[in-house]
């Protein structure tokens, strides 16, 4: 070992490997006991939980890593946090957690002692318990690793405008195999050093997934570095299987990491220069299940897949198996860490920080506590004037943009928009008179014509929706506020990135000491109706029938029609907490309807009868047209016109909707109208033809419960499309005017054969106006230039 490597004096060494010691112990013992925690007894088979889970693969190189960062945590009084990409990596973050207190204090049936120490066990992956992943409960964590690929760009965003919080995180090797984390390394471009604080990751190369071995964990040393290097990384190596030699080894590089995190900080921050740096990073290649059984039955264990969760199974049933566990917690010598009582020994306890610097006990991995209000301008000043429903357009989301603008403008240390390179095609370009997107990689000469690219901007672009998200989260989950607008048929990219901070969400309001953070703001745009230029690869608005199947405690659905009731919903959601509020409205000119105080009093209701768009006042109507999105509110009230002017006694009530959930019961989500609403808005027997922006099924299974449901025919989106004109694709779709006339007049018994005539006239303009799509590659000027005539 060379003279550089002894970072830590013997006593030190020997009292960090006791501590390291002291984790693994509490690692085995969570996946394995239900009791006798201190072996202060011979182990027998009723000391063995019967059902054996948990991951101990991972878990020794999480602690060992954490522990490290304790020490410096105390030498240079630094302000940081732990992220455990490693999926299933719980133990060796709960036992430092648990080992500094911070669990105890949290949960006081956990105390330091043997009892305490027994309930610690007993409940890992234990039914009533917590789960293998650092879930919500686990004090200090904001990231789960209940799927993989999302640990660096979550670091990231906890460290923007965060200027000294350092981010340690735990990359694993499998997880560096996921296209998420891949593009994430890239986020060291965009990371200031002047403002932001700074990200270190561990990438923990132990050479093994569940039974295979892992890609990076295969490469040679130079085809690794170089790999980093491209990356912009400037990598740091601790490699090696024995304790004492590794500890002095990773003591030595992670403290030279921090020293050079300092050094590049302050030389930004002396400067004034934020320049990109190549920001250190280490790899640690150390054994898969590190000082765990060798072998076992013959096979290898210690350093290969077998170490991946359980190293000994059949505990109850094999003696030898118990015998050779026994044997192995008995190796970290528990009678020489804790005392008699169960409690860490005074000279070890020493060894983690206090109070707050405690990485389980920082704020900002409890951000709700740090979270501060939104500055919000007043939402009106940027609508639009109506003198009459349905009679101008206007571009929906601009008006957003400027909005986002001044609420930019106002929280230039806590707000960030997000988009990937999107913004200015979503028309939400005038956030950048405030601040421009950030760019901390070369520049052009041409990009000073309308590059908006600064060091110093907050507007975050780059192609990967998966690292986007990834910020966001980070950002939101350390107490800060963000919106995200993109693509409706690339949302899906986020698929499960939603899932995952759904499910995060959910579990945190069970948790009584996190704190609300703010909402997750998702705007969809560029959406199915006008991607008639993109064609079929570009058309899917499914992302909804996702949202639907999260926890209606942290969901919430936004269809609003018009810019003023844009404006209403997405002032309200910037202002919420714990939601994912996901709101669709298209970038492109619609007609506007509602006047500001109308759009607020419509948005606050969240569904209601437009009475300048009905004549059934007094009267139960014929039928009801209801719709929910942009188009299919004009192609309805289309619909209503032509109906009326065919047939003049006809009596239409037409309802919007812009809170989807309103569809549903009381009983199922906090925002639906209660059966005695509902059944007065759409009535207990008439037929209900609702026109929807997304694939129809879905408004069925809001609504099927309720007590008219067969009356409800539903049009919308049904996977037909490509290369159209707007109207040709509704038409292909059945959601145009002609279509839901002829919906009526089938649905309405007076008219099924008096109506015949109108019909064919319907499917004759439909034809009409297909060739003259077809002749003039645009939809005909009557029909889509059409305005609300009463």
């Amino acid at each position: 070992m060379s003279s550089v490597d002894q970072a830590l004096t013997q006593q030190e060494l020997q009292s960090m490997h006791a501590y390291w010691r002291a984790c693994n112990y509490l690692a085995a013992g969570m996946i394995y006991l239900r009791a006798n925690p201190l072996l202060k007894e011979p182990l027998k088979p009723e000391h063995v939980k019967k059902r054996l889970l948990g991951h101990w693969g991972a878990s020794p190189g999480l602690s060992f890593t954490y522990i490290h960062m304790n020490r410096l945590i105390n030498k240079y009084d630094l302000d940081a946090i732990f992220l455990a990409g490693p999926g299933h990596g719980a133990p060796g973050v709960l036992a430092p957690v648990y080992l500094e207190g911070t669990y105890s204090e949290i949960y006081p049936n956990k105390g330091e002692d043997e009892e305490g120490m027994g309930h610690f066990f007993k409940e890992f992956s234990f039914p009533g318990g917590i789960g293998s992943h650092c879930t919500p409960e686990t004090p200090g964590s904001i990231h789960e690793g209940g799927e993989l690929g999302y640990s660096v760009s979550h670091a990231f965003g906890a460290a923007y405008d965060n200027p000294d919080l350092i981010v340690t995180v735990m990359v694993g090797d499998g997880e560096s195999e996921t296209g998420a984390l891949a593009t994430s390394w890239h986020s060291n471009k965009f990371l200031n050093p002047i403002r932001d604080g700074a990200v270190l990751p561990v990438l923990h190369l132990n050479g093994y997934k569940i039974n295979n071995p892992t890609i990076l964990s295969r490469i040679s040393h130079e085809e690794l570095e170089a790999l980093f290097k491209g990356y912009g990384w400037q990598p740091y190596f601790v490699e090696g299987s024995d304790p004492l030699e590794m500890h002095q080894k990773m003591a030595a590089t992670m403290e030279t990491c921090v020293q050079e995190i300092r050094r590049l900080q302050q030389e930004a921050r002396s400067s004034g220069k934020p320049v990109r740096p190549r920001w250190p990073m280490i790899v640690l290649r150390s054994p898969k299940g590190w000082t765990g059984p060798h072998k076992v039955d013959g096979h290898k264990v210690e350093g290969f897949w077998r170490a991946h969760q359980v190293p000994l199974g059949s505990v109850q049933e094999n003696p030898q198996h118990l015998a050779q566990l026994e044997s192995w917690l008995r190796s970290y010598k528990p009678e020489e860490l804790f005392d008699a009582t169960g409690k860490l020994l005074p000279e070890l306890k020493q060894l983690a920080p206090k109070g707050q610097r405690r990485m389980s006990a920082n704020l900002h991995a409890n951000g709700g506590m740090l979270r501060r209000a939104l500055c919000m301008p007043d939402f009106r000043e940027y609508g639009a004037a109506i003198d009459k429903p349905g009679t101008v357009s206007a571009e929906n989301t601009r008006p957003l943009g400027k909005l986002l603008r001044d609420v930019m403008r106002e929280n230039m240390t806590n707000f960030r928009v997000f988009g990937p390179d999107e913004n200015s095609s979503n028309k939400l370009d005038d956030v950048y008179a405030v601040s421009k997107k950030v760019w901390m990689a070369d520049y052009l000469p041409e990009d000073a014509d309308g590059g908006e690219l600064s060091p110093d901007g907050r507007v975050m672009e780059m192609l990967s929706e998966h690292t986007l998200e990834g910020w966001l989260e980070g950002y939101l989950l350390t107490g800060r506020h963000g919106f995200f607008s993109t693509y409706e048929a690339f949302v899906h990219v986020i698929d499960s990135m939603f899932n995952q901070h759904a499910k995060w969400l959910a579990m945190s309001k069970a948790v009584s000491w996190r704190a609300p953070i703010s909402s997750l703001n998702l705007l969809i745009t560029s959406t199915v109706w006008r991607q008639d230029h993109n064609g079929f690869t570009h058309q899917d608005p499914g992302f909804l029938d996702l949202v639907v199947n999260k926890s209606p405690d942290v969901t919430r659905i936004y269809l609003p029609p018009d810019v003023n009731c844009l404006l209403s919903v997405g002032a309200h959601c910037l202002k919420s907490t714990d939601y994912i509020n996901v709101i669709v409205s298209d970038k492109q000119k619609h007609l506007q309807y509602l006047d500001m105080e109308s759009a607020i009093k419509h948005c606050t209701k969240g569904i209601g009868i437009w009475d300048w768009a009905s004549n059934d006042a007094g009267y139960e109507p014929d039928i009801v047209m209801a719709s929910a999105g942009d188009i299919p509110t004009k192609e309805a009230l289309a619909a209503v016109v032509l109906l009326r002017e065919h047939f003049p006694d006809i009596k239409v009530r037409y309802v919007n909707v812009v809170d989807l959930y309103k569809l549903t019961p009381q009983s199922e989500h906090p925002h639906g109208l209660s059966d005695k609403d509902f059944d007065s808005l759409f009535t207990l027997d008439k037929p209900v033809v609702f026109n929807f922006h997304g694939y129809p099924q879905l408004i069925h299974r809001l609504a099927y419960r309720r007590h008219n449901h067969g009356n409800w025919h539903v049009r919308g989106y049904k996977e037909k499309g490509s290369i159209n004109t707007p109207l040709e694709l509704a038409i292909q779709n059945e959601i145009d005017r002609f279509s839901l006339v002829i919906d009526a007049i089938d649905r309405i018994p007076r008219l099924q054969v008096a109506g015949a005539h109108v019909k064919e006239k319907m499917r004759n303009m439909q034809i009409d106006c297909r060739n003259y799509a077809y002749e003039h590659g645009v939809d005909l000027p009557e029909v889509d230039h059409w305005t609300w005539p009463y």
